[in-house]
């Protein structure tokens, strides 16, 4: 069994920085892709930025000069570093990534809990 726990989240104000963690454990074989996506109230779950398993990464237009994703491949773990928030990067946070477990051949697609980011003044 896999599973991933976020940390991080909260209230900032506008301008200010966050860093989200994310970690996945349990009987893993081998880790593909780390990514994290948002969803605010309303509206349908986005792609923010995304890492492969050698370190290239991606982002969206709304996260590019600001967010940093990075991962550590020895710890399983994956961040997002955030800086000069605005209020429209509230939405609660996702952690998703393709991994493979030792009792499988396959990948298999994971999902955090979600971590709540508020940006506010």
């Amino acid at each position: 069994q896999v599973k991933l726990v976020e940390s991080g989240g909260g209230l900032v104000q506008p301008g200010g920085s966050l860093r989200l963690s994310c970690a996945a454990s349990g009987s893993i074989f081998r880790v593909y892709f780390m990514a994290w996506y948002r969803q605010a109230p309303g509206k349908q779950r986005e792609l923010v930025a995304v890492v492969s398993s050698g370190g290239s990464t991606t982002y969206a237009d709304s996260a590019k000069g600001r967010f940093t994703i990075s991962r550590d491949n020895a710890k399983n773990t994956v961040a997002l570093q955030m800086n000069s928030l605005k209020p429209e990067d509230t939405a609660l946070y996702y952690c998703n990534t393709n991994i493979q477990s030792t009792t499988s051949t396959l990948p298999t697609n994971y999902w955090g809990q979600g971590t709540q980011v508020t940006v506010s003044s």
